[in-house]
C-alpha cells in the first residue's frame, strides 16, 4: 500500500510539471518531468524520515507550538507595527521576519521539549491507543531493577497488566552504564536488562513509551523515577524495596513484583507435610536449609544429619518478610 502511494504521489508531481510547462518546448517538459520526480522522492524520504523518528506526540506537539508561535510573532508585528521608531528605515520585512522566524521557532521547540508535560495533547494522542486496546491506557513507569530482573516481561505477556510501559531515559542510560561496566556480574546484569526491552518493544502487544523527560537538577534515578510519575500520573513498577518505601511516602502507587511473587506463593500452614531436598547447613546447631520449586526457603530443625538429601518435613511455623516467605520444619518422623 506504500508503495502504491509513492508511485501515485510521482506520477501526479510529474502530471503537474507537464500541464505547467505544457506550452514549452518537448526538451522543457522533459526537463520539467525529471526535476518533478527527483523533487517527490526527496519529499517522499524525507516525509518517510520524520515518520519512522519522530512520534505522532511529537510531531503534533511541533505543529501546535508552530501555529501558537505564528500568532504570537503576527500579533506581537502588529503592534511593532504601530511605532515605526522601532524598525531600521526601508528593514521592515526583514524584521518581520526575523520576528516570526525567532518567536515562531522557540514556542515550537519549547511544545517539542515538553511534550510530555503537555495534558492537552492526550486528548488526540491517548484517545487513539485507547480506540485500539478498547481500554484506558495508564501509564507504568518501570525502573532499572525491575528491567534487569525480567519477569515483567512474562507478566505483561499474561495480560495482567494493562496500559502503556514506560522507560525513562534516564533509566536506560543507567543501563546503558551498568551493561559497560568493568565488572563482568554487573556487565552480565545490564546487557540482560537491554535484552528484556528488546524484546518487550518487539512484542505487538506490549505498548512501550521511551520518555524523554529529565530533571538535570536530580542526581539520584530514584527521585527522578518518583518525580517522573507524579507528573506523568503513573504507577512505579520495581522490586526494589527501598523505592517501594519513598514512592508511597512521595503518594505515588506502587506495583511491586516482589510482593506479587510472594502473594502467588502456594499457601502452607503448620501441620502439613512436604519434601524438600537439603542442600545446606542452617545458622543454628542441626538446622539444615532447603528450597520450595518457587524458591521459598525452608529452615529444617536436626536436618543437619540428612544433608544433600530429599527428606520428608512437617511445618511448625511460617514467616512473611518483607524479602520474601520463610518456613521452619522438622524432620516427619523425627528421622
Amino acid at each position: 500500500m506504500i508503495k502504491f502511494f509513492r508511485v501515485l504521489f510521482i506520477l501526479i508531481s510529474m502530471l503537474f510539471a507537464v500541464l505547467y510547462y505544457i506550452d514549452f518546448s518537448l526538451k522543457a517538459i522533459i526537463i520539467a518531468a525529471a526535476v518533478s520526480v527527483v523533487v517527490a522522492l526527496a519529499i517522499i524520504i524525507m516525509v518517510e524520515y520524520v515518520s519512522h523518528t519522530f512520534s505522532s506526540r511529537v510531531l503534533l506537539a511541533a505543529i501546535m507550538g508552530l501555529v501558537l508561535g505564528l500568532i504570537l510573532s503576527h500579533l506581537i508585528v502588529v503592534a511593532i507595527s504601530a511605532f515605526p521608531a522601532f524598525i531600521p528605515a526601508g528593514k521592515s520585512a526583514v524584521s518581520k521576519g526575523i520576528i516570526y522566524h525567532v518567536i515562531g521557532f522557540s514556542v515550537m521547540m519549547f511544545f517539542v521539549i515538553n511534550n510530555d508535560e503537555i495534558a492537552f495533547l492526550d486528548r488526540y494522542i491517548a484517545t487513539k491507543v485507547e480506540e485500539a486496546k478498547s481500554a484506558i491506557a495508564s501509564y507504568k513507569i518501570l525502573d532499572t531493577s525491575v528491567i534487569i530482573d525480567g519477569r515483567i516481561s512474562d507478566i505483561c505477556d499474561t495480560g495482567f497488566i494493562e496500559g502503556i510501559m514506560v522507560i525513562p531515559n534516564f533509566v536506560l542510560g543507567e543501563l546503558q552504564m551498568i551493561a559497560d561496566s568493568a565488572d563482568p556480574i554487573k556487565r552480565n546484569r545490564g546487557r540482560r536488562g537491554l535484552d528484556i526491552l528488546n524484546k518487550m518493544q518487539k512484542d505487538q502487544s506490549i505498548m512501550v513509551k521511551i520518555s524523554d523527560m529529565d530533571f538535570p537538577d536530580i542526581p539520584e534515578v530514584d527521585s527522578k523515577l518518583v518525580k517522573l510519575a507524579k507528573i506523568m500520573k503513573a504507577k512505579v513498577i520495581t522490586n526494589d524495596f527501598n523505592l517501594n518505601k519513598v514512592a508511597e511516602f512521595h503518594g505515588v502507587p506502587v506495583l511491586n513484583i516482589n510482593q506479587l511473587s510472594n502473594a502467588l506463593k502456594p499457601i502452607v500452614l503448620p501441620g502439613e507435610e512436604m519434601s524438600v531436598s537439603l542442600i545446606k547447613e542452617g545458622k543454628d546447631p542441626n538446622q539444615a536449609i532447603g528450597y520450595l520449586d518457587d524458591g521459598t526457603m525452608v529452615v529444617v530443625e536436626n536436618g543437619r544429619k540428612k544433608l544433600n538429601n530429599d527428606v520428608g518435613v512437617i511445618v511448625t511455623s511460617v514467616l512473611q518478610t518483607t524479602a520474601g516467605r520463610m518456613i521452619f520444619a522438622r524432620l516427619k518422623n523425627g528421622s
